[in-house]
């Protein structure tokens, strides 16, 4: 029986990549490098870090399956109209998330095909809607990474007043994002983290990728995931001691499936 995990350097490999990643993480390489790594990942490494996930609804996922996002946030709250994004998009840098506050509603989209050009055109990295859309045909042929809560053909129809920080911060459910926050997001849906957590979260999120990779290949070759995790001698020290946890037993020798 033998535990298989990622190789003994990966820990110094994945710090460096983190490293690399963040180094510019206001442009598109922070979105490139996520391509290899997903939310799940990001949310175990906040739990390892012992930070609780702040993560988007349930049922908030991407236009186009596959899809995947990553990068500061931009947030907005919409009040009726398109032009709080079209002043958002001016203080832009590039690589930006647009993450846009509509409170989850569902009898209006918030954005459709112009708004989504718009953010190619500033450069955004993707767009991320506490509520719905439209155009959706559009939006998939236009390739930019968006995720909402689904679709309606109705535009807004209200206006309301602007809120006092609806350049500063945005609600996606009950999370409140602000500048100081990256997304990450893709089919499973979208995780908040703090700047200051980014690079370290990354090189455990590395981590976690490679013992699972190899974890796979191991299932594959044969070995069950049961052996390789150990889990007869888990149960018989479990039964030893009821305080003794499978997380407390993964930790132990580095294995990966749960945080």
């Amino acid at each position: 029986m033998r535990c298989e995990a990622a190789p003994t350097n990966s820990g110094a490999y994945a710090r460096h990549m983190a490293s690399e990643m963040t180094e510019h993480a206001d442009t598109p390489s922070l979105n490139e490098a996520f391509q290899s790594l997903g939310t799940a990942q990001i949310a175990d490494a906040l739990l390892r870090l012992g930070i609780r996930p702040d993560v988007a609804p349930a049922g908030l996922g991407p236009v186009v399956i596959g899809t995947k996002a990553a990068g500061r946030a931009l947030p907005v709250r919409h009040a009726g109209s398109v032009d709080v994004f079209l002043e958002a998009f001016a203080s832009a840098t590039g690589g930006e998330i647009l993450v846009v506050d509509n409170q989850g509603r569902t009898d209006e989209a918030c954005i459709g095909d112009l708004t989504v050009m718009e953010a190619q055109a500033a450069g955004l990295g993707g767009i991320l809607v506490w509520g719905l859309h439209r155009d959706t045909p559009e939006l998939r042929d236009l390739g930019l990474p968006v995720f909402t809560m689904g679709a309606t053909p109705v535009g807004p129809q209200r206006l309301d007043d602007t809120h006092p920080d609806a350049l500063r911060s945005a609600f996606v459910g009950d999370v409140l994002v602000t500048r100081d926050e990256y997304v990450f997001a893709d089919d499973d849906g979208a995780v908040f983290v703090r700047e200051s957590h980014v690079e370290a979260v990354l090189a455990i999120a590395l981590e976690i990728r490679a013992t699972e990779e190899a974890q796979a290949g191991s299932i594959r070759a044969g070995t069950t995931l049961r052996d390789q995790l150990r889990f007869d001698e888990y149960l018989q020290r479990r039964a030893r001691d009821p305080e003794y946890t499978f997380r407390i037993h993964l930790r132990e020798f580095g294995g990966a499936i749960e945080e």
